[in-house]
């Protein structure tokens, strides 16, 4: 998805939210928000694997989070807030609502999340 500037875009509204302390960055902190229900949106970075692809969409379909693509790669994202990694979780509702409208969610079939 092509969105004016977005990954511009993302990446300040990204770096900002890590600045205001909203932000969880990788695979365990992410489960920790999800579970915990602190994170409002999760945003995938557009070179993980299918494998880590897989697990986040059913830690977010456990947790009822919505799954957002970023429109980065995780070396966009890591120049944006400072460390380079691939899964974001944004635990604050006015960067959740910024942030999601730039992004794509990522549909998720329920059929693909039985283990």
């Amino acid at each position: 998805m092509t969105v004016n500037n977005g990954s511009k875009n993302i990446g300040g509204s990204l770096s900002m939210c890590r600045r205001a302390g909203k932000l969880r960055m990788g695979m365990d902190m992410v489960k920790s928000a999800c579970n915990t229900g602190e994170a409002r949106g999760v945003y995938a970075a557009s070179d993980i694997s299918e494998k880590t692809l897989k697990e986040v969409k059913y830690i977010c379909a456990k947790n009822g989070v919505r799954l957002y693509a970023a429109g980065m790669d995780m070396q966009q994202i890591g120049d944006a807030v400072g460390k380079r990694t691939g899964i974001l979780a944004v635990c604050d509702d006015g960067f959740n609502k910024k942030l999601s409208s730039l992004s794509e969610e990522i549909p998720t079939d329920p059929a693909e999340l039985r283990r």
